[in-house]
């Protein structure tokens, strides 16, 4: 056990059926990390972050927040969750509702706030993510770009000590992925915790603190971003790179 750990994955395998799309994965989040994690698509990114979040559950091993498992039989879910937020690659915003309705639901139904101060807390973090001026739109009235930081200002406002975030650029037109990095950048000043999958080599590069590359359900290299994706001593993580800096 580290003791300074928010999060850690011990051994976590996950099966479909007969297939194993993770195995013995391990790695350590500490508080104020940004853990990029990088590789090809299939290679289990989002299903590890997927059982990190419990959305998935893992076949065997455990995730461990501050010293509990999360796998163990009791354990609710719903809390763990506003504790380690989530923001997916298609938003997941509730179409129905206003931009800050969506900011608000959350707070009231699983943290219980009054929701005056869930309003409060929620315009807070619309204006952190520039998204302020959009409070009484509905999803579709606004951009992919947009989407995503209401989603991102949506996660924030349950306080969460971890934010995880699912390929948050990937469903982006080009010119939308600069204004949701430019967020994840700021919140990686902050010292927001946050384990990351991308697509976003600059990203992992100069805003990861660790960097994890998966193949094929496995953890190939973890450790710095200047090590792994500048040093790499694995020929695996070296193919995928050559072929990613190559685009």
């Amino acid at each position: 056990m580290h003791s300074d750990a928010i999060l850690e994955v011990r051994h976590l395998s996950k099966s479909f059926g007969s297939h194993e799309v993770l195995r013995d994965i391990d790695f350590t989040v500490r508080p104020g990390d940004v853990t990029s994690i990088i590789g090809a698509s299939g290679s289990g990114k989002s299903t590890l972050l997927r059982c990190v979040n419990l959305l998935e559950t893992p076949s065997s091993g455990q995730v461990i927040f501050h010293g509990q498992d999360m796998t163990a039989p009791g354990v609710k879910a719903t809390q763990y969750r506003s504790k380690v937020g989530m923001v997916f690659q298609s938003f997941n915003l509730f179409h129905n509702m206003t931009v800050l309705e969506n900011c608000v639901v959350g707070q009231v139904k699983v943290l219980k706030r009054p929701k005056a101060q869930a309003r409060e807390n929620a315009l807070k973090y619309l204006e952190q993510v520039g998204m302020g001026p959009y409070i009484h739109a509905k999803p579709w009235q606004i951009s992919g770009g947009q989407k995503q930081r209401v989603a991102i200002a949506r996660a924030l406002a349950m306080e969460p000590e971890v934010l995880l975030f699912d390929e948050p650029t990937s469903a982006l037109d080009p010119e939308m992925v600069g204004e949701v990095l430019s967020v994840m950048r700021t919140l990686a000043q902050q010292g927001m915790t946050m384990l990351v999958v991308t697509h976003e080599m600059a990203f992992a590069r100069d805003v990861s603190s660790h960097v994890v590359f998966m193949a094929d359900g496995v953890i190939c290299e973890q450790g710095d971003p200047q090590q792994v994706l500048a040093n790499p001593t694995q020929q695996r993580t070296r193919d995928f790179l050559a072929r990613f800096m190559a685009r």
